[in-house]
């Protein structure tokens, strides 16, 4: 018999650090204020994605269904987390300036009233964060930084899983 002991231990670290990861960008935005950049959100897909993956992973492994099953769901989500990792290396170099972003790089989603008196003035008053721009730094690294190293981490483990037989 398959031990899928460790193929469930990987789904839910995995799980965990995604649900981890995209919540805490999620409350720099809602709580901090931080208003996300065009490729700041784009960054978040491959978590949105990855999230009911691994909680199919985590079934799949608790359920007793076949490991292959597993071993494909987490091999899936390590292929996320290598796109989230495309995604946050190209930000994270728009940022220091190494290659240029997209022209239409700004916030797409912006906290404005929806008091009609007052709605042109806030549209006019509201300015998203350019791409080009870190909203902030922790040891040297911005938002898309962090996000790599996330990425990297997460993507080693969720191979490293599913190649366990």
């Amino acid at each position: 018999m398959i031990n899928t002991k460790p193929h469930l231990k990987t789904a839910l670290f995995l799980l965990l650090a995604m649900i981890v990861t995209v919540g805490s960008a999620l409350g720099f935005q809602h709580i901090g204020g931080y208003l996300p950049c065009k490729l700041c959100l784009e960054q978040r897909y491959p978590y949105y994605a990855g999230i009911p993956l691994m909680v199919l992973a985590v079934a799949s492994s608790s359920l007793k269904w076949p490991a292959g099953l597993t071993r494909l769901l987490l091999a899936l989500g390590g292929l996320l987390m290598l796109i989230g990792l495309g995604l946050a290396i190209f930000h994270a170099g728009v940022e220091w300036k190494f290659w240029a972003g997209p022209t239409d790089c700004t916030a797409v989603a912006m906290s404005i009233t929806t008091d009609a008196g007052s709605l042109l003035s806030d549209m006019n008053s509201v300015r998203p964060p350019a791409c080009d721009t870190a909203a902030l730094r922790v040891l040297g690294l911005s938002f898309a930084g962090w996000n790599a190293i996330a990425s990297l981490v997460l993507m080693i483990v969720a191979f490293r899983g599913a190649a366990k037989s």
